[in-house]
């Protein structure tokens, strides 16, 4: 009959669509949370005890992983710690005090001054982070290290724990040089904190909740001591907790959000590091 096969040949042909993740729509997908429902990409998965769950599901409802149990051993958590117990030993064997490192000519060598950076030797920012002013320093610090350092390293990669830890070491420099013009200052306390802000941020990105994990509390409990016990470095605290934030920021939420290459967040994070560095020469001599 005329008229058909126009008829047949104008039909319009339909193709499934595919979801895209409510949090990043142009992402395609083909997961959905089991509980709501939502499709999520896998930036945006954590796995549950029943099935897939997007961060709002997985915070409020479900009791979701621990950061430590997503890899592998914390390799540079225990090389870290191993290199400052190193240091230590190194520090007394120079004569210095077994209680306090006092009068050791490797302890005065390696600290952080404003006199010392402003003659040139910046490299006292770094060295500065593995000396210690005794036993009781070194063991509160290496402890924490080692707790956070077991939570932190496996979950984000030792290649960004370093770079986190670094930045927050020489963050850590900075808040010194700037809150306290005379003196020296030694301690892995700015890079402890840094991991601490660090930490937080992660578990934040992860849908953990930061009061459960216990993290909250032991952070307000340091901040506590750091502003009522005198002698501990106000500076160095604050600017490596500062310095471990930002770091952390950069990398899981800025560079997870914009969706950029891995290198661009880590570029900028080393570019945070040479600002700290850039600050403490700026102090120390003035300009």
């Amino acid at each position: 009959m005329p008229g058909r096969g126009p008829a047949q040949s104008s039909r319009r042909l339909s193709f499934p669509t595919v979801a895209t993740c409510y949090r990043h729509p142009d992402l395609e997908t083909g997961v959905a949370c089991s509980n709501c429902g939502r499709p999520i990409c896998p930036d945006c998965m954590t796995t549950t005890q029943v099935g897939m769950r997007c961060p709002e599901c997985a915070r409020e409802r479900t009791p979701v992983r621990s950061l430590g149990s997503l890899a592998s051993e914390p390799t540079l958590t225990y090389a870290l710690i191993g290199i400052n117990v190193l240091v230590a030993l190194a520090v007394f064997l120079s004569g210095a005090s077994a209680v306090s490192f006092r009068g050791g000519s490797l302890l005065a060598a390696g600290a952080v001054s404003r006199p010392t950076i402003a003659h040139g030797e910046a490299w006292r920012l770094v060295t500065a982070g593995f000396l210690h002013a005794g036993l009781m320093h070194l063991a509160f610090n290496m402890l924490a290290l080692y707790v956070l350092g077991g939570l932190l390293e496996p979950a984000i990669g030792k290649l960004r724990f370093g770079l986190i830890y670094l930045v927050s070491l020489l963050a850590g420099s900075f808040g010194a040089l700037l809150l306290q013009p005379v003196g020296q200052t030694v301690g892995a306390s700015g890079a402890v904190f840094g991991l601490m802000g660090a930490a937080i941020v992660v578990m934040r990105s992860r849908g953990i909740n930061l009061m459960e994990s216990g993290l909250g509390l032991w952070l307000g409990l340091n901040l506590l001591i750091t502003f009522a016990v005198p002698g501990i470095s106000i500076g160095g605290h604050i600017g490596g907790l500062v310095g471990g934030t930002l770091a952390a920021l950069l990398l899981f939420e800025v560079g997870e959000r914009v969706r950029v290459p891995p290198v661009v967040p880590a570029a900028a994070v080393a570019v945070l590091g040479g600002l700290a560095v850039a600050g403490s020469l700026a102090i120390s001599t003035g300009y």
